[in-house]
């Protein structure tokens, strides 16, 4: 414990300043004004009181030992810092912008008073060794005879990629989109993950000896079994991208999408790559369906875009602002926190459910719209094209926690649609054609406690085993991962590689 008396002299959080929001909304660069290290980050870091149980690594999935880089920040001892960070972290730049922060809400302080400032260390942490030149290629000393194929570059493909090239095997990251990174790269909005950051760590790994392969699409361009064939052991870690869809009337009009149709597009725009799909959200009403993060990546990216309206559809209530009793300390408590892109503009809807979509002269006739001005370029389209969604609202009833309310039902202007309510289970069509594994009752791909599926020598990690999930729980599997990997390869144990966390294990603290 660097100061028995942190918190205690350093009651106040300071959060990093953003950009104002007239001048933020017009590129797609970083919404913070602000990096990291500030003149009070190292005074917000003497907060941490080095609990004598630290709640806030039982909470953090990759066991980062926070207490510990926590009291290095506050002594701006950064190569100490990052030294430590790396040892449990492949990739902190992500998870200290992305990750929801499972640890701070674990932080004791958190019981009465605003957490630490743990993400914002922990980007600091990073930010500072990049800059200071600590973070440097660590190649094998030696290499093994040992090849792996890894399918798929997001958070737990490059983890496994990583950590296994640093063990000596030779590693082929395959990856079917023509940039690396997964949904971190073409997901992810620039403006939350700039994507120089991946760029950073590729050269990096690229460095340690990882090969990587874009516009490769295992089960097309190399099956699946010809790709095992090839090497020793295979990763499949294609993420969980089947999305979940609504079966309403009026789904077969155009206009109406995925998210992850619509996100995607608009960072190639941005990087000056062809768009796939080449939907926009310029000069439109649009309607984002799920409030999660995806639907916040969709509302921000539509305003940047030029949209006319954008309206957010939650059938969730809003959140509490302070912690309910029913989800004490040191659970994972679902609080109301304004994102971003929800302080830029745009309306949410909380809930609300969605009725059917509207398309046509005779369903224009019934709609009564309050507000003329929301009113505005609503016109009935014969050709086919979504025009409106009528929604409703609901409450707990007799019919289940979500009971529409008669008399609630209005149509709201929609030129856009983007269905945001979250992911069924990996694409796993041409596997299980071309190299059949056994699938979970959820439809992701089985594995047992050391990550391995149905198949001699394959194994899965990340979303497409677990389940759609967070990327620190990714990067985890990953690591994990490999470790299994590392070990089915080898007889003797000839790596440095931690033994591998069961698939089944969880922290203490959850998203619910």
């Amino acid at each position: 414990m660097g100061d028995p008396r942190g918190f205690l002299k350093v009651r106040t959080r300071r959060e990093l300043a953003e950009r104002p929001i007239e001048e933020r909304i017009k590129d797609w660069f970083d919404v913070h004004a602000e990096s990291g290290l500030q003149p009070w980050t190292r005074e917000q870091a003497a907060r941490c009181m080095d609990c004598g149980t630290p709640f806030c690594m039982t909470g953090c999935p990759l066991g980062n030992v926070i207490p510990e880089w926590n009291d290095l920040v506050r002594q701006g001892k950064w190569e100490d810092a990052y030294n430590r960070l790396s040892q449990t972290s492949n990739f902190p730049e992500f998870t200290g912008r992305i990750c929801p922060a499972l640890c701070e809400q674990a932080c004791v302080l958190g019981i009465h008073q605003p957490p630490t400032m743990i993400k914002n260390d922990e980007v600091t942490i990073i930010d500072q060794a990049w800059e200071l030149g600590y973070v440097k290629p660590l190649p094998p000393q030696r290499l093994t005879d040992q090849t792996v194929a890894v399918v798929g570059s997001g958070p737990a493909g490059l983890a496994v990629a990583q950590q296994l090239t640093r063990a000596g095997h030779t590693v082929v990251v395959y990856e079917k989109d023509d940039a690396l990174g997964g949904l971190m790269r073409y997901g992810i909005p620039n403006f939350k993950l700039e994507k120089g950051l991946i760029d950073r760590r590729i050269e990096q790994m690229e460095a340690e000896g990882t090969r990587f392969r874009t516009n490769v699409e295992i089960g097309k361009d190399i099956s699946w079994d010809e790709l095992r064939d090839r090497y020793d052991a295979v990763v499949v870690a294609i993420g969980s991208r089947v999305p979940r869809d609504m079966k309403i009337p009026g789904r077969e009009l155009d206009g109406i999408h995925f998210a992850l149709d619509f996100l995607p597009d608009a960072t190639r725009r941005v990087f000056g790559v062809k768009p796939v799909n080449d939907i926009t959200a310029k000069d439109k009403h649009v309607v984002v369906i799920g409030g999660g993060d995806t639907g916040s990546d969709c509302l921000g990216t539509s305003i940047r875009q030029g949209a006319k309206s954008v309206t957010v559809l939650q059938i969730m209530p809003k959140e509490p602002t302070s912690r309910p009793d029913n989800q004490p300390w040191p659970t994972f408590a679902r609080l109301y926190q304004k994102t971003t892109s929800m302080a830029e503009g745009g309306e949410y809807l909380y809930n609300t459910d969605s009725v059917n979509f509207v398309g046509s002269e005779e369903e224009q006739s019934k709609v009564t719209i309050e507000d003329s001005a929301t009113a505005e370029g609503f016109v009935a389209d014969e050709r086919g094209h979504v025009t409106g969604l009528k929604i409703v609202n609901v409450a707990p009833g007799e019919n289940g926690p979500f009971t529409r309310q008669p008399g609630t039902e209005r149509v709201i202007p929609a030129d856009l649609v983007l269905i945001s309510v979250g992911f069924l289970h990996p694409d796993t069509e041409t596997i299980l054609d071309q190299m059949p594994v056994e699938l979970d009752k959820r439809g992701n791909i089985a594995r047992n406690d050391k990550f391995a599926t149905s198949q001699d020598g394959v194994f899965v990690c990340g979303d497409a085993g677990r389940g759609q999930s967070l990327v620190v729980w990714a990067i985890a599997e990953g690591r994990s991962c490999a470790a299994a990997v590392d070990e089915y390869l080898s007889s003797e144990k000839t790596s440095e590689l931690p033994a591998p966390i069961k698939a089944s294990d969880r922290p203490m603290m959850l998203p619910r």
